[in-house]
């Protein structure tokens, strides 16, 4: 039905229950997408070092106003840059006085080619090496 947004293998790539590869279409291609692009960090694929996000940068940094709006700028970045078939509306972060490492990053988007509004809620961690 929604065949112009494209079809690839699911990720993480598994074999489905017939034995065959799982595979992905539509709006949920264009998620999974996101999550790739949020997941990877920069200079990780050698055949295309500046594929990613750079939020993996901050990955020890505090969890301070500042590095929430280097993120924020980080995945609008990556998403303008990998992901062409969505216009990004908004980036957002917010952290959980319970869970003072965790990042929530809530990506607002538009699929152009149908103009569905879609959101993603995609987990970051921060500090992890501090004690």
């Amino acid at each position: 039905m929604i065949d112009f947004l494209g079809k690839g293998w699911k990720f993480p790539i598994r074999v489905n229950g017939r034995g065959g590869l799982s595979y992905v279409s539509g709006e949920d291609s264009v998620a999974e997408a996101i999550w790739i692009i949020l997941s990877t960090p920069k200079n990780s694929r050698i055949m295309e070092p500046e594929f990613g996000c750079g939020i993996h940068d901050t990955v020890f940094d505090s969890n301070t106003p500042n590095t929430r709006a280097m993120v924020a700028h980080s995945v609008e970045r990556a998403l303008m840059r990998w992901e062409p078939r969505i216009d990004v509306l908004s980036v957002q972060t917010r952290s959980n006085p319970e869970t003072p490492n965790l990042l929530l990053i809530e990506v607002d988007y538009q699929i152009r080619a149908n103009n569905a509004l879609r959101n993603l809620v995609y987990p970051f961690y921060i500090t992890e090496g501090k004690g």
